[in-house]
């Protein structure tokens, strides 16, 4: 039976300029002429088995790793030119095989595109099903996008992912050290799948925090980046190199449904990871135990940012090894709500989160300072909050710096754990309620929209503290 030919001609180049040889050493450690290894990596020559085993064991190379590059982005290039618009432009897989290896940066582009053309498509064809269904009524802010649909699924399940952390902690107790985090697994990355760290300067990279060259095989991280976010960008890249599986099954069990949702979660459960590498399971619980969940101690401890600390306390659910059931809130100075998570999944319809007597709408007057309070629910349920503001990244010279405040809460039950409680010398409770439109607390001066539950204006001779106040 005839040898199968290999081409693969701009993975050998690709090799050689990772280990800056010129075409004549390399030539000559292979035991081949120049002009014939040049034409190797023009794809004019194929590839034999010999020579794939002399590069695997002259340079230390998997095999297998020359085999399956870019598999995923053939598939997914295939995929696009199956498509009836394109159907008729290729007699063969042969050009895609060559895009895939010689340009794979191009390739990627050109999924990236087909599939913003595929989802477009779709929210084209559900609005116009809208559209019929409501006569061309005004009912269309009502639609949800793939977005919303995905914060709604990780908002009400718990913020834990047991395949993951366990996957992560073995990672992290293996390849990482607790001194340099960030150069650990730079180094991973370097020493399995060739994978360079290059931070860019703003103007280089005006618009991107994170960018995988596949051809120099090099992660480009903006330079406006603090050390944190550099060492968050990093693990997420690893995540999704090395706990691909756990990640995967993970997300087979949240049943989302189209493309753009599951890409979405996907990248959601990497940073998930992301920070279960930088903050194992098991080192995290036990300092947290020990500082009395002392943020700011453990985001030095971890050399993380106070957000991604507070953040992986949400997660600590593990049915072994349990800490206090936190939830979080994320807001930005205009009120909007920037993320919800919780250790069992967020109390909506209990909490809310939405009253602007909460410390979390304050906290922008005086940032960086930590805004302690015990609140009182309509129901008389009780909650400790802690609120702080935290920065994020300058757009430009002229943007000011994005800044946004986390709540972190827990029941009061737990108060006594937290060192924010320890000096704590009052006893009085905040009274709040989970929104405007479905809080009946009277005399608000903090009221902002009229209660759906009660009736305003029953009598003109009398008037409340506030322009929506009942009686």
């Amino acid at each position: 039976m005839a040898e199968q030919k290999v081409f693969l001609g701009p993975r050998v180049r690709r090799i050689r300029n990772s280990l800056g040889l010129t075409q004549t050493s390399m030539a000559a450690d292979l035991d081949i002429s120049p002009s014939y290894l040049n034409l190797i990596e023009r794809n004019q020559r194929p590839l034999t088995v010999p020579l794939i085993i002399k590069l695997s064991s002259v340079y230390k190379i998997d095999p297998q790793e020359l085999q399956v590059e870019g598999a995923g982005t053939l598939s997914a290039l295939k995929e696009v030119f199956a498509d009836p618009l394109l159907s008729g432009e290729l007699p063969g897989d042969q050009e895609l095989v060559e895009i895939t290896d010689a340009a794979p940066n191009a390739a990627s582009g050109i999924v990236k595109l087909y599939r913003a053309y595929r989802e477009q498509q779709e929210r084209l064809s559900d609005l116009s099903s809208m559209l019929a269904k409501n006569e061309g009524g005004p009912q269309i802010s009502g639609s949800r996008l793939p977005i919303d649909i995905v914060r709604q699924v990780f908002e009400e399940r718990p913020n834990y992912y047991g395949r993951i952390d366990e996957a992560a902690e073995k990672f992290s107790e293996e390849f990482i050290s607790s001194d340099e985090p960030t150069a650990s697994l730079r180094d991973w990355l370097k020493s399995k799948h060739g994978i360079s760290v290059k931070i860019l300067p703003v103007k280089t990279m005006p618009n991107l925090r994170r960018r995988l060259d596949r051809h120099s095989m090099r992660l480009f991280l903006s330079a406006r980046l603090s050390p944190q976010d550099r060492l968050r960008e990093i693990a997420i890249e690893v995540a999704m190199l090395a706990l691909a599986t756990p990640i995967q099954s993970e997300l087979e069990g949240l049943n989302l449904q189209g493309d753009e949702a599951i890409r979405l979660a996907r990248y959601e459960l990497s940073r998930y990871a992301a920070l279960a590498m930088m903050m194992p399971y098991g080192k995290f619980y036990a300092s947290a135990k020990r500082d009395m969940f002392d943020v700011d101690a453990l985001s030095a401890q971890f050399s993380v940012s106070f957000e991604q600390a507070a953040t992986r306390l949400t997660t600590m659910q593990r049915a072994d090894l349990p800490l206090i059931p936190f939830f979080m809130l994320e807001v930005d100075n205009a009120g909007n709500i920037v993320r919800r998570a919780g250790a069992k999944g967020y109390p909506r319809s209990q909490f809310g989160g939405s009253c602007p007597k909460h410390s979390i709408y304050g906290a922008f007057s005086l940032p960086g300072q930590v805004f302690v309070d015990e609140v009182e629910l309509v129901d008389g349920a009780n909650f400790v909050t802690m609120a702080r503001t935290v920065d994020g990244l300058k757009g430009s010279m002229k943007d000011p710096i994005r800044r946004t405040a986390i709540m972190l809460c827990c029941a009061s039950e737990h108060s006594y754990q937290l060192s924010y409680f320890s000096d704590r010398t009052t006893d009085t409770k905040l009274e709040v309620g989970p929104a405007c439109r479905v809080c009946e607390r009277q005399g608000c001066v903090y009221r902002a929209e009229p209660s759906i539950t009660r009736p305003l204006g029953l009598d003109e001779m009398v008037t409340g503290l506030s322009a929506f106040d009942f009686q």
